[in-house]
């Protein structure tokens, strides 16, 4: 993998067809010469090909959430979302199908830094959701930082339609959180609650307002926020303007059909303008970090 922006002056001095691409952790790399995230210097060799590794250390730096300001704690919520170019984010209801390794060692290093993890209902079903696992490469790192062994998995849902003797509900690190509307089913909020997950009300009626989600997950003491959509609850992120952040996966390949986008629901009447921060590219694969202007 390689490093496209922020294009350093070193970067940016290269001539034109010399620079190294150099492979990383789960293929990730810079060209040579760019600054690499923790300050290791991009190794420059005799052989034009020559590859330098990535420790995980330095993909959670390139991946860091911003430090916190003076003051009280304010959340920060990141998406994380894979695309094909003519705009799918799944392929048959999955969005493995349009992934890959480097895409996939992002993915694992994004919910390392993670306090809690938002996913709604639907994608919990789709993709056969587990409960995060504690990672030896990560645990000095989260201990330092104040967080559990394994980040929390909050599911949204309004019906509590799920299935409660899954290993997520039953055997999970750390309890399961689910958000849902003060109108909740009492059966299936106690059928929650049996099974080992903790409820939390975050809305009036059935539905889950998302300002209050993420103030509910605040209020838990969790700060930096990860949802995987899926593309309904990443719309309604949006829309409720509580996103701050969207790391992307371009993927190279076209589906057609009539697969959701990465966000679904209905349209903002302004659409919201984020900022570039970082882009990196594995075997056409471009992974985009962009944050609200």
């Amino acid at each position: 993998m390689r490093r496209l922006f922020p294009v350093t002056d070193e970067t940016a001095a290269q001539p034109s067809g010399g620079a190294i691409e150099q492979e990383g952790a789960r293929g990730v790399g810079v060209s040579a010469g760019a600054h690499v995230p923790g300050g290791a210097a991009g190794h420059v060799g005799h052989d034009a090909h020559v590859d330098r590794e990535w420790s995980l250390a330095e993909l959670a730096d390139a991946y860091a959430y911003p430090e916190p300001a003076p003051g009280p704690a304010r959340p920060w919520l990141r998406a994380n979302m894979v695309s094909t170019l003519d705009g799918a984010a799944q392929h048959d209801g999955r969005s493995q199908p349009i992934s890959s390794a480097a895409d996939m060692r992002i993915f694992g290093t994004l919910r390392a830094l993670a306090d809690v993890i938002v996913v709604g209902a639907e994608t919990v079903r789709q993709e056969g959701y587990r409960p995060a696992r504690a990672r030896a490469e990560f645990a000095g790192a989260r201990k330092a930082a104040g967080q559990g062994p394994a980040p929390v998995i909050a599911v949204v849902s309004a019906s509590l339609d799920l299935d409660f003797s899954l290993p997520l509900f039953t055997s999970p690190l750390v309890p399961t959180l689910i958000l849902t509307g003060a109108g909740a089913a009492p059966a299936r909020v106690a059928a929650a609650e049996k099974a080992g997950a903790t409820v939390v009300t975050a809305g009036e009626g059935l539905g889950v307002d998302p300002v209050r989600a993420v103030r509910a997950l605040a209020g838990l003491g969790h700060t930096r926020l990860l949802t995987e959509g899926g593309p309904r609850l990443l719309g309604q992120l949006v829309a409720a303007e509580v996103l701050d952040e969207l790391c992307l996966t371009l993927s190279p390949m076209l589906t057609a059909g009539d697969a959701q986008r990465i966000a679904g629901g209905p349209a903002v009447a302004v659409p919201h303008r984020f900022a570039l921060v970082s882009l990196l590219e594995d075997s056409g694969f471009l992974f985009g970090r962009y944050r609200r202007s």
